[in-house]
């Protein structure tokens, strides 16, 4: 499912970690003589404190008083140190409150009080009519689930271990606290036309009562369970006729989190070391059932095929290549801790199920591995690249940072390569490169790596077998044509095989779950390959016995077979070789091509060449243009006049532009037809004629903008906001999430911050400005803000945006990078907005 490549890193780097290594021991040995006085006078103290506690003891003795004595000492010493640890905990806690309130008072909201997940995104709905819903269905869900635990579950229990054969759920009850659902996000524009995707994040605190005897007097039960995860709901395909969806299908995108109270002889499992064991079996259980890429299927007519809703074709493939880190935080410490060292990082990078570590990079706070690792992607959006990365120890690892990726956010992007911000951490950033690619049929398109990566990608949907041979002596026997047929028929029946399958294709091997006790067994499980070289790798298929590992029959599948197939696709059942006579195999084989999609192109604006319009000029030295009309220009700006010594400079013409505002480029901006393909919120479309607020310019109004920008061709970057009301509190809330692709004003980044102003309030008092971001092109700030404006206000109002460089070019030059302005009135502030909005300098031109 996933492959892992790496290139080695440049011998200079070496170099420089040996060097580096080198330094820090120089350090150490110079350090030694007042590191070995320092631990003599730690000794001393110690010496001393030891003497200071037990000459009490042996003066007791000395004089013969009770013992009595020294036990009250030693409570009254306990009390004192508990009591003194209670209020330095306390005092510790209100200065840590003190110095990190906001952080705090999030998390104490997200942890104790649980807020549901609409709360927090805008974009995710409150469902209080599902929950009804839930509660009226709840009695009988616990009737579906008690027939489905002893009539399916129960029977494969006493087949997985002939020492739960008797094993029997004498109870079980799902209580009367059904599960709950927090929040649900609808997608319908990012998904084909034929279907609806739901996101669910469900919390179940449920008082579930199900007992069980193992083996008598054996018992095991559960009582209450906790269980929260998002789960992942599909109505497709959407048809013409009742009940308008075609079929069902849900699953968890991640695994979900899962507490169990035990009683009866499991009340055990409740220890650290067996909890985890077992809760982690349950889970092992679920994510075999209904976690990515396996999913539980309903379909709802004849029509739907069980295979495509169960296993269908993974949205792509992604290319993941770890570069690099920089500025970690150093872990390793030297001399009991009083020389700061450096870290041993490594990298886990994970998607799903599937993971992979990196190589250790000793004693170096800014890491390059380069290595490459590729993952197949079965939902886009909705599956997450995550990234952690932890200093190496002899006794546990230390944690260095995070950072979490959606992959819808690549499909849409196509390639990716920049830094990332590391989370849960005080700095680091990881340099990560992420590549999009399709799975197209066209065997024109295969094309082998020289690099050994995958060019195709192999899915492979199990569904069943017939007529398996018992066990690997019956097979024999067939082949001998039923020799000693009599001495066989004297001998014991021999029971149906526990069977599994077992795929490989060279060194990568998958298998499937167990079919107990049955001659045609049914497995309806899904798996991916990834094809190096489609002419001469073969795909080879092994059904084998569970318990003695015995082969019971064999296929090989070269995959040039399917290049010449309809669709690159086969869909048959196979005769098993080295079996019995009519044992086969059903399965389909799907080969899809790798192929690499280009970036979509960046929205830019592209001047249409206009006519040049009528002037006069009037006795003041002013040039009117009088063929602008009066309906594109308000009242209040019916005139834009330019000196006409001026228009013969294009840096005063410039310069004159950005003091008089972005009139001339709005009014461009309307007549031009590339506005008609931006979203709605984009920048440009809402340059409105009232955009030129003096507000944008701050104390470095009229100063001109620094040559670098001036002569920059291409975008000024993104910035990510949330805008929404809140009712209950009679505010409008602006979050400034992040910033990328920031334009760079020195070698090292840029050190950015944001501006907000709530039109037509300009004064320095309603000035709103996030915290800098020094030496970084994709800053994240996670400010936010709030305005004291009523609703029908607030719709009035524009929200004037602006992102400046905390250290200027020039004294005199102006600090702006780019500049948004948003109207309010576009917008539905209740359900709130939350989108990537294109930085434009007014006065400007920009270069496609």
């Amino acid at each position: 499912m996933a492959s892992a490549g790496q290139m080695h890193p440049s011998g200079p780097a070496e170099g420089a970690g040996l060097g580096e290594s080198l330094s820090i021991h120089g350090s150490t040995e110079k350090l030694s003589t007042s590191a070995v006085n320092r631990i003599l006078m730690e000794f001393l103290v110690y010496f001393g404190r030891a003497v200071f506690v037990f000459y009490p003891v042996y003066l007791t003795g000395y004089l013969g008083l009770s013992i009595s004595w020294v036990l009250l000492c030693m409570v009254m010493i306990t009390w004192w140190k508990k009591n003194r640890q209670w209020k330095d905990a306390r005092i510790g806690t209100a200065i840590d409150f003190v110095d990190n309130e906001t952080h705090v008072i999030n998390k104490e909201l997200h942890n104790t009080l649980q807020m549901a997940s609409w709360v927090n995104f805008p974009d995710v709905e409150k469902v209080d009519w599902v929950n009804k819903v839930l509660v009226q269905a709840w009695p009988f869900f616990g009737m579906f689930m008690e027939k489905l635990l002893k009539e399916n579950i129960q029977p494969v229990v006493r087949l997985s271990n002939p020492a739960l054969k008797m094993f029997t759920f004498t109870k079980v009850h799902f209580g009367h606290i059904p599960v709950k659902i927090t929040g649900m996000k609808v997608y319908t524009h990012e998904v084909d036309q034929k279907e609806v995707i739901l996101d669910m994040n469900i919390s179940y605190e449920g008082d579930v009562d199900i007992d069980a005897e193992v083996k008598p007097p054996i018992t095991a039960g559960i009582k209450g369970l906790k269980l929260k995860g998002m789960i992942r709901v599909i109505l497709e395909p959407l048809i013409g006729q009742v009940p308008l969806v075609g079929g069902v299908t849900f699953f968890f995108i991640r695994r979900p989190t899962l507490e169990i109270n035990w009683t009866g002889m499991t009340n055990l499992l409740d220890s650290p070391a067996f909890s985890s064991l077992s809760e982690d079996t349950i889970m092992d259980i679920i994510a075999s059932l209904m976690v990515l890429p396996n999913r539980m299927c309903f379909p709802l007519i004849d029509q739907v095929k069980v295979d495509q809703m169960r296993f269908p074709l993974p949205r792509g493939v992604v290319r993941v290549h770890l570069i690099e880190a920089r500025d970690l935080v150093a872990k390793d410490t030297y001399m009991m801790g009083m020389v700061k060292g450096k870290s041993d990082p490594y990298a886990i990078v994970r998607v799903g199920n599937r993971h992979f570590k990196s190589k250790t990079i000793k004693e170096n706070l800014n890491p390059k591995w380069n290595e490459v690792h590729e993952f197949v992607i079965h939902e886009a959006p909705g599956q997450e690249l995550e990234v952690e990365l932890y200093d190496e120890d002899t006794d546990k690892d230390d944690f260095l940072g995070r950072y979490h990726l959606d992959f819808g956010e690549v499909k849409r992007e196509k390639e990716m390569d920049q830094w990332f911000p590391l989370k849960d951490i005080q700095k680091g950033e990881v340099h990560l490169k992420l590549q999009w690619f399709s799975l197209k049929t066209d065997p024109s398109l295969l094309s082998e790596s020289t690099d050994g990566f995958a060019c195709a990608m192999l899915a492979v949907y199990l569904d069943n077998a017939s007529n398996l041979p018992k066990n690997h002596s019956e097979i024999t026997e067939n082949q001998k044509h039923q020799k000693h047929a009599k001495e066989v028929r004297l001998t014991r029946k021999t029971p149906n095989p526990n069977s599994f399958v077992e795929f490989s294709i060279d060194n990568e091997v998958q298998k499937s779950k167990v079919a107990y006790a049955s001659k045609d067994p049914v497995w309806e499980e899904g798996f991916t390959f990834f094809v190096h070289n489609v002419k001469t790798q073969q795909l080879t298929v092994q059904v084998k016995e569970h318990e003695k590992k015995t082969q019971l029959g064999i296929l090989r599948l070269p995959l040039s077979r399917l290049l010449n197939t309809s669709n690159m696709t086969l869909d048959q059942r196979f005769q098993l070789e080295r079996s019995g006579a009519n044992s086969q195999i059903k399965l389909k084989a799907t080969l899809r091509v790798l192929a690499v999609e280009k970036p979509p192109p960046k929205v830019t604006l592209n001047h249409p060449p206009q006519a040049k319009p009528q002037t006069s000029q009037g006795s003041n030295g002013y040039v009117t243009t009088p063929a602008l009309s009066s309906n594109n220009i308000p009242h209040t700006q019916a005139s834009s006049p330019i000196r006409a010594g001026d228009s013969q400079n294009g840096s005063n013409e410039d310069h004159l532009a950005h003091r008089r505002g972005s009139f001339l480029a709005s009014e461009t901006l309307r007549s031009s037809p590339a506005t008609a393909n931006m979203r709605r919120y984009d920048s440009h479309s809402l340059l409105s004629e009232n955009s030129i607020a003096s507000s944008r310019f701050d104390l470095s109004e009229g100063a001109p903008y620094p040559a670098a920008i001036r002569n920059h061709q291409g975008s000024f970057g993104e910035i990510h906001l949330t805008v929404r009301y809140t009712s209950l509190r009679n505010k409008l809330i602006v979050l400034v999430d992040a910033c990328r692709n920031l334009f760079r004003c020195s070698d090292n980044g840029t050190d950015s911050y944001v501006r907000l102003y709530l039109l037509p309030d300009q004064t320095w008092r309603h000035r709103k400005k996030t915290h800098v971001k020094k030496r970084t092109i994709n800053p994240v700030f996670n400010d936010n803000f709030e305005f004291d404006v009523s609703l029908q206000e607030a719709q009035t109002r524009k929200l004037d945006v602006a992102v400046k460089n905390n250290r200027m070019f020039h004294t005199r030059e102006r600090k702006d990078i780019g500049m948004v302005l948003i109207d309010l009135s576009q917008m539905d502030l209740t359900k709130g907005t939350t989108d990537w909005y294109e930085l434009t300098l007014p006065g400007l031109k920009k270069y496609s």
